[in-house]
């Protein structure tokens, strides 16, 4: 019997719909792996194991099965987006235990492509920090479970990761898909604004976050980008040679880039040259100012977010969060600070097509209890770490994380992909490129 489970969601979907396979059996199969495996790697809130076999036979009975791009493909959802009839609880024990009357629309548009939800995956308490753990559980990296998936998508990418499903929705607000992708080894792209309908949260943190795909091929982060965007992010006929700019600077002044990270963007500097690109460094002019933008945002948006939750049921990490931004949402608020920066920055993007530079700054920390520990800790270990990604959602341009290269403990290192407004499929083509010159493993060996 042919194993569905770690096959790429293209390969699913054409096998479905070709009736090489039924959707049941390739989500029960998906259910098994989740059952067996997810203890160690706490992918999961929620595990709609009855619900998604019986969406299985619905999708398996459709009339136009052989047209849906996501035929019978199981997917994980973050849990900050609605899945109806499923709790939403965001990570938190302070949100309202009520099922969801309707789906997200970025849901509902996998629904309506094929897809079936396997389950909702865990999230730091309001989609925070950087590592995903509290009262829900822990999300482990599945190829190295000493370590946190990185966050907030944590669940999401810790799923994909570990073969419990192809696919995966998630969102990145400062580097919510991209960090966990970094760490477990996926492929992902934050869209730009207004590429993917948003939605999440109270004003999508100033309309800094955006809904994308977590992948183990570029292909698939395709696919999925191209559903829930409701366009087709095509290939081009002849590729272009592009100007690309690479960068080992970090945008937050004493914080350095550690070797593997370095050495993966020199890597993919030197594939790029190979496949016919211009290739030079360059360093972003990141205003000093950027620091300050950031934190101000940051927790201006998890302010907002908190508004209305019972602070007695909040960690003391986010009340925190939440008590700082509020003396900053009234001037986050008239973008002023944003508009600044990509003012700033846009000369530079005029020069270049794309820009390659880390995707982290080191190693994610370990998989600890990180909820109960002071916000200042948390802060400090979330700016050391991944002080690459916020820029992206302040400027709202779209961004990309790729795997290249390893760690020494064998976990994957990755860099990133940033371009100006509406080069989704620029970015999806480099990195095309560099999977193509350089494969990476797909799925951690758990078995």
């Amino acid at each position: 019997m042919t194993s569905w489970v770690g096959r790429t969601a293209a390969e699913i979907a054409a096998a479905v719909r070709e009736k090489r396979a039924t959707p049941r059996e390739v989500v029960a199969e998906h259910l098994a792996r989740i059952e067996k495996l997810d203890g160690r790697i706490g992918a999961f809130r929620v595990v709609r194991a009855e619900a998604a076999l019986a969406e299985a036979d619905e999708v398996g009975s459709r009339g136009d099965l052989g047209e849906l791009p996501l035929a019978g493909v199981p997917v994980a959802v973050k849990d900050n987006l609605a899945v109806r009839g499923e709790t939403n609880r965001v990570g938190s024990a302070a949100t309202p235990d009520t099922p969801a009357q309707a789906d997200h629309e970025v849901v509902a548009r996998l629904r309506a492509a094929g897809a079936v939800v396997v389950g909702l995956t865990n999230v730091p308490e309001l989609c925070v920090f950087g590592t995903t753990e509290g009262v829900h559980g822990t999300s482990r990296n599945p190829w190295d479970t000493s370590r946190t998936a990185g966050g907030s998508s944590g669940g999401s990418a810790a799923a994909v990761a570990a073969g419990l499903a192809p696919i995966a929705l998630g969102n990145d607000g400062m580097g919510s898909l991209r960090i966990p992708a970094a760490n477990c080894g996926l492929v992902t792209l934050k869209p730009g604004s207004g590429v993917v309908p948003a939605g999440i949260s109270d004003g999508d943190w100033f309309g800094m976050s955006e809904n994308g795909p977590l992948a183990t091929t570029v292909e698939d982060a395709r696919l999925l980008l191209s559903v829930i965007a409701g366009t087709e992010f095509v290939r081009p006929d002849t590729p272009a040679t592009l100007d690309i700019a690479v960068s080992l600077r970090s945008p937050l002044a004493g914080v350095t880039i550690s070797g593997p990270y370095t050495n993966a963007v020199r890597e993919a500097a030197g594939l790029l040259i190979k496949a016919g690109h211009q290739v030079r460094r360059a360093d972003p002019p990141y205003p000093l100012s950027l620091g300050v933008t950031s934190l101000a945002t940051w927790t201006a948006g998890t302010s907002v977010d908190a508004q209305g939750l019972d602070p007695r049921l909040l960690a003391r990490r986010t009340r925190v969060h939440a008590a700082i931004g509020r003396r900053f949402v009234k001037a986050v608020r008239t973008g002023k600070a944003r508009e600044e920066l990509r003012e700033h920055l846009e000369p530079f993007f005029a020069e270049h097509d794309v820009l390659v530079l880390p995707a982290l700054a080191r190693r994610s920390p370990k998989a600890e209890a990180w909820h109960e520990r002071g916000w200042l800790r948390n802060v400090l270990a979330n700016t050391t770490y991944s002080p690459l990604t916020p820029p992206w959602n302040l400027t709202g341009w779209p961004a990309m994380s790729v795997p290249l290269g390893t760690l020494p403990s064998g976990a994957p290192t990755a860099v990133q992909l940033v371009a100006r407004p509406g080069s989704e499929a620029v970015l999806l083509e480099v990195a095309e490129e560099l999977e193509r010159r350089q494969p990476w493993r797909r799925t951690a060996p758990l078995d």
